[in-house]
């Protein structure tokens, strides 16, 4: 390969692994990028704390289980790009002490959780991916509710009735 084809190779790996870079991310306009439609603003201004403030007053057996820090995630998503910007976990009176035996402190199997995130898109494809990963794995089954930017995952250990309470408050949230 010539000197000139080898140098035109190089520049354009350079400008495509630019393009992947994480160390800086460039502002975008007011209209969102050039050629590409602003993100959709989210509706839900809330974080998770006062949205389950409003839900365990729709359901009282909803019970604030902890607040989920950058520090304690176990899934290492609060704040990072896409992810979600605020998640408690809850406990649901209604689950018996029995079917939790062997979860690990904050699991959805207790109750649940409330994920809030920078945008819809954002909670809709954390809604999308986690419905694909637990599909056919019963054990990893959930109701899972969005609302604008907000996701509210449900024990499954709750029957569909008991669950659809959730969904009830969701849709009364502003």
């Amino acid at each position: 390969m010539n000197r000139a084809a080898l140098a035109a190779a190089a520049a354009v790996t350079a400008i495509l692994l630019a393009g992947c870079s994480s160390t800086s991310t460039p502002k975008a306009a007011p209209g969102g990028q050039a050629g590409q439609p602003a993100p959709a603003p989210s509706k839900a201004a809330a974080d998770a704390s006062s949205t389950f403030a409003a839900i365990s007053t729709a359901v009282p057996t909803a019970k604030l289980g902890g607040t989920v820090t950058a520090e304690n995630d176990p899934n290492h998503l609060l704040g990072r790009p896409g992810q979600y910007t605020s998640k408690i976990t809850f406990t649901d009176g209604r689950i018996k002490a029995a079917d939790t035996e062997g979860l690990e402190a904050g699991d959805i199997g207790y109750g649940g959780s409330i994920e809030v995130f920078a945008s819809t898109a954002d909670a809709k494809a954390r809604h999308d991916y986690i419905q694909t990963v637990t599909k056919g794995v019963p054990a990893l089954a959930e109701y899972d509710y969005l609302h604008d930017s907000t996701l509210i995952r449900v024990s499954h250990l709750l029957t569909p009735e008991q669950a659809a309470d959730y969904e009830k408050a969701a849709a009364k949230l502003p």
